[in-house]
C-alpha cells in the first residue's frame, strides 16, 4: 500500500495537519504528529521490535524528520499508555529537545520517567485523568478512559477550530475489567453527538470476528496451572502486563507459593505498579531472586519477561542453559502473551528448547492463558455506531488489519471516499468536516545498533544478512602498473563455505585473464579494475557454487 512520495502543500490557516509518522503497516513504532496554526502536538512515541532480518539491531525508531527541524514548535506529546510501543522512542526524541512537555496519566508517566532517568533525562510533565480537559497550544485535549491490557490507558480527543479527531490509542471493551475501569462508551457518545470529524482508531484486531474475551476468565486458568504443577512454575509476560502480574500473585498466593519477579524491565516496572497502587501484592507472596532458591520447587513461582522470544530475555537464556535457573524435568513454563507478528519463529524456537528439557510449556495455542488488549471487529463496529465518525483512519495494525477496519468503517455507513488507508508518512488535511490525502512523506526506519542511532541503514543490514547466510570471499591482486599483469594472486580467502579454499584454483586464471583485457582496453583505475574481479568471481561463484556471497575485492599497483 505505498504511496507516492508527493510533498504536501504549505498548510492553508484553519486546516488541521496529522501525519501518522509510525504504527501505520507494522505493529509497533506508533506516533501521530498534528499540526495547527504552525504548532505541533505528537501522540505517541514509540518503538518497533527487529525482526529476524534486521540482524543486530536493537530497537526501531520513528523517523523525527517530520519535526526535526520544528523542535521548537512542539507544545507536547501526548502518551495513550505506557506500552513499549507507545513511549519506548520518547527518550531519543528528547535528547533532540529535553524540555518538551510529556502529558499523560500516572502510571504511564511513571513508566516513562523511568526509561528518561536510564538516559539521564528529567522531563517535564503534565499528569492527567479521564475526564481531564488541557489546553496545549492551540490543542484543547479531551482525555477519556479506555480499557486495555495494562492501566490507566487513556484515549484523546483533539478540539481545534478545524475539527474534532479522537484518538483510541490501544483499547479493548472488556464489560469486567479486572480493575473496573470501563472504556467510557457514555463519553464517546457525547463526542459523537457533538461531532467527530476524524477518528483514528485501533486496528490490531479488526480481522478478529465478535469480541475479545474477557480478562478475568484467564485467573481460572492460572489458578488451575499452578495448582497442578509438580514443580517450578515460570510465567513470561509482557514486562508491563500489570493485570496479568496481578493474577499470577493471586494464583500462587492461593495454593502457597511464593513468587520471584525476574528480569530488569519486569522488576522496575511492578515495583512503580505497586508503589501506585496499579498493583496489589498479598502479604508475604513476593520474595528477591536471590532467596528463591531456598524454596522448594513446589512453592515458588518465577515472573519473567521473554514472552516474544527475544534472545537476550530471561526466557531464552533459560531455554539456552544460560540462565541461573535450569528448566527440567517437571517445571511448568506459562506463555501468558500473545505472538507479535514477526516474533513467531523465535518464540516456538524458545517453546522447543524448554520442552526439550523436559519442561511442560503451556501457551496460548494450548491454553487460555491470554487474552488480547485490542478491541475485536464486533466493539469495532459498536464504536463506529456509537461515534458515526464523518471521517475514518485506522491505526495501529499491519496492513490487513488496516484494511478490515476500513471495511468495517464502510459496512456502518462511512462513506468510502471518506475512509483513508495510509502509510506512514500520509499527510491529511482537516477542514469543514473534510479530510484529505495531500501527500505524503519518505519516512524510513530508524535503527538503534547498540550505542548508534539511525547511522545503520538498509544497505548495512542487507551485508549483514549476505554475510550471515551467503558467506564472505576476499580476493587480493597486485598488478604491474604499466600492463596490468598479474604480479602476486590472486589470493582468495572465503568464510562461511564448506568446500577447502582449493575450490577456488578454477577461477584465478579467469581472474588474471579479466584484468589483463580491461587494461588492454584501456582501465587503469584500481576501483574499475576491483569491480572486475568482483564480477568475475561473482558469476563463478554463482554458477559453480550456487551461491552470492558478499565478495570484497582489492587490486594494487606495484
Amino acid at each position: 500500500m505505498k504511496s507516492t512520495i508527493v510533498d504536501p502543500p504549505a498548510l492553508a490557516p484553519g486546516t488541521l495537519r496529522i501525519v501518522p509518522v509510525g504504527g501505520l503497516g507494522e505493529i509497533g513504532r506508533n506516533m501521530t504528529v498534528f499540526e495547527y496554526e504552525g504548532k505541533l502536538l505528537i501522540v505517541d512515541c514509540g518503538v518497533l521490535f527487529p525482526e529476524e532480518n534486521q540482524p543486530g539491531v536493537d530497537l526501531i525508531l520513528p523517523d523525527f524528520s517530520v519535526v526535526r527541524d520544528r523542535l521548537d514548535d512542539v507544545v507536547g506529546i501526548v502518551l495513550t499508555h505506557g506500552h513499549e510501543d507507545h513511549i519506548g522512542a520518547v527518550p531519543y526524541l528528547l535528547k533532540l529537545r529535553e524540555d518538551i512537555p510529556i502529558i499523560g496519566s500516572p502510571l504511564t508517566l511513571a513508566l516513562t520517567e523511568a526509561k528518561l532517568k536510564e538516559h539521564r533525562i528529567t522531563p517535564y510533565t503534565l499528569d492527567v485523568r479521564e475526564g481531564q480537559t488541557e489546553q496545549l497550544g492551540p490543542f484543547e485535549c479531551e482525555f477519556v478512559a479506555v480499557n486495555h491490557s495494562i492501566p490507566d490507558a487513556l484515549a484523546v480527543a483533539i478540539k481545534t477550530p478545524a475539527g474534532v479527531v479522537l484518538h483510541t490509542g490501544d483499547f479493548k471493551m472488556d464489560q469486567l475489567p479486572l480493575d473496573g475501569r470501563l472504556t467510557d462508551l457514555r463519553s464517546f457518545a457525547r463526542l459523537g453527538e457533538e461531532g467527530v470529524d476524524l477518528f483514528l482508531v485501533d486496528s490490531t484486531n479488526a480481522d478478529v470476528p465478535g469480541f475479545t474475551p474477557l480478562e478475568k476468565d484467564i485467573g481460572p486458568v492460572l489458578e488451575s496451572i499452578i495448582e497442578r504443577a509438580p514443580r517450578r512454575v515460570i510465567v513470561a509476560s509482557f514486562s508491563s502486563h500489570v493485570h496479568r502480574v496481578q493474577q499470577v500473585l493471586d494464583a500462587a498466593h492461593a495454593h502457597g507459593r511464593r513468587v520471584a519477579l525476574l528480569g530488569r524491565s519486569m522488576v522496575r516496572n511492578m515495583t512503580i505498579a505497586a508503589e501506585l497502587g496499579y498493583l496489589k501484592v498479598p502479604e508475604g507472596v513476593l520474595i528477591d531472586f536471590k532467596k528463591a532458591g531456598d524454596i522448594p520447587d513446589d512453592r515458588i513461582v518465577y515472573m519473567s519477561t521473554g514472552s516474544q522470544g527475544e534472545p537476550m530475555a530471561v526466557l531464552s537464556r533459560m531455554a539456552n542453559l544460560e540462565h541461573q535457573i535450569e528448566v527440567g524435568e517437571g517445571d511448568t513454563v506459562i506463555l501468558a502473551s500473545s505472538l507479535i507478528p514477526g516474533n513467531e519463529n523465535a518464540v516456538y524456537r524458545v517453546i522447543n528448547g524448554l520442552t526439550k528439557l523436559g519442561a511442560t510449556v503451556v501457551h496460548k495455542g494450548n491454553a487460555k492463558v491470554h487474552v488480547s488488549g485490542h478491541a475485536a471487529a464486533g466493539e469495532l463496529l459498536y464504536c463506529y455506531n456509537i461515534l458515526k465518525p464523518k471521517n475514518v483512519m485506522p491505526v495501529h495494525g499491519e496492513y490487513r488489519h488496516l484494511f478490515a477496519n476500513a471495511a468495517l468503517a464502510i459496512a456502518t455507513g462511512v462513506p468510502e471516499s471518506h475512509t483513508i488507508l495510509g502509510d506512514d508518512g500520509t499527510v491529511v488535511d482537516l477542514r469543514d468536516g473534510v479530510a484529505t490525502v495531500v501527500g505524503q512523506y519518505d519516512l524510513g526506519f530508524v535503527y538503534v545498533d547498540g550505542s548508534s542511532v539511525g547511522e545503520i541503514t538498509d544497505a548495512d543490514l542487507k551485508d549483514r544478512r549476505i554475510l550471515g547466510e551467503e558467506g564472505f570471499i576476499s580476493i587480493i591482486v597486485v598488478v604491474e602498473a604499466q600492463t596490468g599483469r598479474v604480479i602476486v594472486g590472486p589470493e582468495i580467502h572465503a568464510k562461511g563455505f564448506a568446500e577447502d579454499e582449493s575450490v577456488f584454483d578454477g577461477v584465478k586464471p579467469k581472474i588474471a585473464a579479466a584484468l589483463s583485457e580491461a587494461v588492454e582496453n584501456g582501465t587503469r583505475d584500481t576501483y574499475a579494475l576491483q569491480q572486475v574481479v568482483r564480477r568475475t568471481i561473482g558469476r563463478w561463484v554463482n554458477t559453480k557454487l550456487r551461491r552470492r556471497p558478499m565478495i570484497v575485492p582489492l587490486v594494487i599497483e606495484a
